[in-house]
């Protein structure tokens, strides 16, 4: 995935009400930016921090930047979590993630049962549901997800579960935005009834492909599937 505009560089002052950080710019400007996690984003805020930011494309809107990525032990770690549903689309459609090869019908957020799902693959043979979940949080030489509880995401579990009873392959498919681990798990302490709902998921057939992504100002790019740790 390609940035569209050149970034806008600065120091993280701080982040507050979940979905705004306070950012100076190299010529000492201090702005607002949109934070789109509105998850803790812990092991991933470091005051006085390189962050980039993204001008908005809307002229009306109130925030005039939005917050891509942050500078944690010398690299990046993309804190934008509406680039994940993209990266995972154009990757199964192009063909780049080996297990989710040999599909040419790729659409995204399709309605199934009581939830919309991420990503739908399909070719003659079979239909693929693909929900897509954005990591950030790093613990030891873990990535682990959730950083908070997440009903949301326990339902969408559910709903990969159904849908493998049902003969279709189902995929939970994690993208980590950062490249300082070395493996991925749950966030046990974290949520533990989504840990468990992951473990029963994958016992019943759910795939689990976790893949770390090199995150730079011009572009984000798959790297390489990680091992995991139930």
């Amino acid at each position: 995935m390609m940035f569209e505009t050149a970034l806008i560089h600065g120091r993280l002052i701080k982040r507050y009400k979940r979905f705004l950080a306070d950012v100076q710019l190299d010529d000492g400007t201090v702005v607002i930016a949109h934070c789109t996690n509105s998850g803790s984003m812990k092991s991933c805020i470091e005051e006085n921090a390189e962050v980039y930011l993204s001008p908005a494309k809307d002229p009306k809107r109130k925030t005039k930047f939005t917050w891509e990525m942050i500078k944690i032990n010398g690299d990046w770690v993309g804190v934008n979590t509406s680039h994940p549903n993209l990266i995972a689309f154009e990757a199964i459609k192009n063909g780049h993630i080996p297990q989710l090869k040999g599909y040419d019908h790729v659409v995204r957020e399709v309605k199934t049962g009581n939830s919309r799902i991420d990503v739908m693959a399909q070719n003659a043979q079979e239909t693929c549901f693909i929900e897509v979940k954005n990591v950030t949080m790093k613990e030891g030489h873990y990535a682990l997800f959730p950083d908070s509880v997440t009903t949301r995401g326990k339902k969408h579990l559910d709903e990969l579960i159904s849908l493998k009873k049902e003969g279709i392959r189902a995929v939970m498919l994690y993208i980590i935005q950062r490249t300082d681990v070395d493996a991925f798990g749950p966030a046990k302490a974290i949520d533990p009834n989504y840990a468990q709902t992951l473990k029963t998921a994958h016992e019943q057939g759910v795939e689990v492909i976790p893949l770390m992504v090199k995150v730079t100002p011009q572009e984000i790019s798959i790297l390489k599937e990680v091992p995991y740790e139930l």
